[in-house]
């Protein structure tokens, strides 16, 4: 009897045990990076977003219906599952219950489509010239209509190529209005607003109430340091514990230096792009011209020099890591033939080429690739840009003569050609008549073997033109501090910052 009781008691001691609610530990301590790029108040409003910059805010601050999560490139996130129709004409969402907004009021379908309506981002028309319709069959469902099947579809809407399934509140929004807003932003993401330091930085603290899971860090702070130098002082000081892109022979020191350690990530393709090729009276209408660029470079060198050859050179303007990803042949590093060509085309003594304009976290790069061009007689003069105004100016399509460009990994071989090699591409300097038909017959193909064989023939006629100089998927490098125990660096596949915040840890003291 005195067994049966003893084996009665356990049971009941491990009953309550099992409903005991386990506490989950309060977020602690707080996070720093050094970050290389100016911030802005446009990165804080998912309507608005035309770089993936924006991206590095918009994880902490902000949620979306689906989005890149670890091990997904597409994932639930406020809408816990959706479904498509047969015919490949509606996507419904279906949100998740419990989910609210930093100011307490709960996440509504309400909410999502006044967010789709007030999008104004990168690839706005596309997305909106194939959506008929967005409606709200409930508070708890958001439904898309496309006017026809649309293969990419979630690849535009659910990924980092856009932020157009990213949810803001309506009712705050309608209150403060958008500069109001981008002011005291309020989100449904793991981390809420606590400041702006306009050059200086940006403060966000723990949301409780996130979905997921709770934050581990309380605060966040990423602040602003341009200077690669500086940011990699920063970093052996421990004024700040990940300090985004050191370059060259700073990632050689973080590697040499006790408690640092270097983390690389692939998250954009860098290539040189020539606006004016479609002006019959540039130089750069001549093939001839193009390609001899494409041989002057030495790309082996530039990787060596800026990422210690941890860089992927492709030869293409399409991560190699995408969907539809066509490999071209190498394009020789060859100054001697490059003389040549230039030669054939009317310039032995080469040119002057203007203004070579670059985001100007890139300089170093541009630098180099200048100093192989005026090697073989083409010359330019540097005009680097902060970042969100290179980007501007790239899509008024006011860059002229050289551009170097930077593009996210995000989406596939289509989203990348749509934007930059299309007549109509929101990034395209100009466009031709058969490349147009191309693309356009392979956003309609809804079997994938043929739309593949249509996307790679279009990369080959790119290649065989000589439309761009591609010089390769860059290798982020970044230093992570001895007190971090996750950086978030690399956890999402193909995207350049840490995320997600709430997976970000510090090593127990």
């Amino acid at each position: 009897m005195a067994s049966v009781t003893l084996r009665a008691g356990v049971f009941v001691a491990l009953l309550l045990l099992l409903s005991t609610p386990v506490a989950v530990a309060a977020p602690e301590g707080q996070l720093t990076w050094g970050v290389h790029t100016t911030l802005v108040p446009a990165y804080f409003d998912p309507a608005e977003t035309i770089i993936g910059t924006s991206f590095m805010v918009l994880y902490g601050l902000h949620d979306a219906l689906v989005k890149p999560l670890p091990g997904k490139g597409v994932a639930p996130a406020l809408a816990e599952s959706w479904t498509v129709s047969p015919d490949g004409l509606v996507y419904e969402f279906v949100l998740r219950k419990g989910a609210k907004f930093h100011n307490g009021e709960p996440v509504t379908a309400e909410d999502a489509k006044f967010s789709w309506d007030r999008y104004r981002g990168i690839h706005a028309r596309t997305l909106k010239e194939h959506v008929a319709a967005v409606d709200t069959p409930d508070p708890g469902r958001v439904r898309i209509r496309l006017k026809q099947p649309w293969p990419d579809f979630l690849t535009y809407f659910g990924t980092v190529t856009t932020s157009a399934a990213w949810i803001v509140p309506k009712k705050y929004v309608e209150k403060v209005g958008d500069d109001g807003f981008k002011k005291l932003p309020i989100g449904a993401g793991p981390y809420r607003f606590v400041s702006f330091t306009p050059g200086i930085e940006l403060v966000l603290e723990a949301f409780d109430g996130y979905w997921r899971k709770p934050p581990a860090v309380k605060r966040l702070v990423m602040r602003v340091i341009p200077d690669p130098s500086t940011r990699l002082v920063a970093l052996k000081r421990g004024e700040v514990d990940i300090a985004f892109s050191m370059i060259g022979e700073l990632g050689d020191d973080v590697r040499r230096t006790p408690g640092l350690a270097l983390k690389p990530v692939y998250p954009s393709t860098h290539w040189l792009t020539f606006p004016d090729q479609w002006d019959a009276k540039s130089p750069w209408h001549d093939r001839r011209v193009r390609l001899a660029a494409n041989h002057a470079i030495d790309r082996p060198a530039i990787d060596a020099a800026r990422t210690g050859g941890l860089s992927r050179i492709t030869y293409s303007i399409v991560a190699s890591t995408s969907d539809f990803y066509w490999a071209p042949p190498a394009y020789a590093f060859d100054p001697a033939r490059a003389k040549r060509l230039l030669a054939e085309a009317g310039y032995p003594n080469g040119f002057d080429a203007g203004d070579y304009s670059c985001d100007q976290t890139s300089a170093d790069a541009a630098e180099t690739v200048m100093g192989f061009l005026q090697a073989v007689g083409i010359r330019a003069r540097l005009r680097p840009l902060e970042r969100a105004a290179f980007n501007k100016s790239l899509a008024d399509r006011k860059l002229k003569n050289l551009v170097q460009i930077i593009a996210g990994s995000a989406g596939n071989a289509a989203t990348r050609l749509e934007a930059y090699l299309a007549s109509d591409g929101i990034f395209a300097s100009g466009g031709s008549p058969d490349l147009d038909g191309l693309l356009r017959e392979q956003a309609a193909e809804l079997d994938r073997a043929r739309r593949e064989a249509v996307l790679k023939k279009v990369q080959q006629l790119v290649y065989e033109r000589a439309l761009f100089a591609p010089l390769y998927d860059l290798a982020f490098v970044n230093g992570v501090g001895a007190r971090v125990e996750e950086s978030g660096l690399g956890l999402i596949a193909g995207y350049a910052f840490s995320a997600p915040y709430e997976d970000v840890k510090l090593k127990a003291r």
